[in-house]
């Protein structure tokens, strides 16, 4: 396991506990490393008026563009499910505004159960800007 791995799966093990989903008791935490060096965390929140809560890709994509990073280079999600969950469809979107095609993607559980995938791979046709 890569030194970076095991920085994000903890990052994102430990901001999952802050999770605020009393709808779907379904927690999850992510961590996404820019090109600054910093690692920024986010968690689900939901809300009552579904579907406006956030993703915690989202609220990680959030702190780092808020913090003044602007690429992501590394990305973890960590969640208590078996198989670990993958970012849904509107994140693999939001990472990919940020990401690479070779970003590295990384999804955990609590069991120590892990995958890696390429951006590429969780979201092969992307909208992208024309360059």
């Amino acid at each position: 396991m890569t030194t970076n791995k095991q920085h994000l799966i903890e990052a994102a093990r430990t901001v999952m506990q802050n999770a605020h989903a009393p709808y779907s008791s379904y927690h999850v935490g992510a961590a996404v490393l820019a090109d600054d060096g910093n690692t920024y965390v986010g968690t689900n929140v939901e809300n009552a008026s579904y579907p406006e809560g956030w993703c915690a890709e989202t609220s990680a994509i959030a702190a780092m563009i808020a913090a003044g990073a602007k690429q992501i280079t590394e990305v973890c999600v960590v969640t208590k499910s078996d198989p670990p969950g993958t970012p849904c469809g509107g994140c693999r979107q939001r990472l990919s505004e940020f990401a690479a095609a070779d970003t590295p993607v990384h999804v955990s559980n609590l069991d120590g159960i892990s995958h890696t995938w390429r951006m590429d791979e969780l979201l092969p046709s992307a909208f992208k800007l024309k360059d």
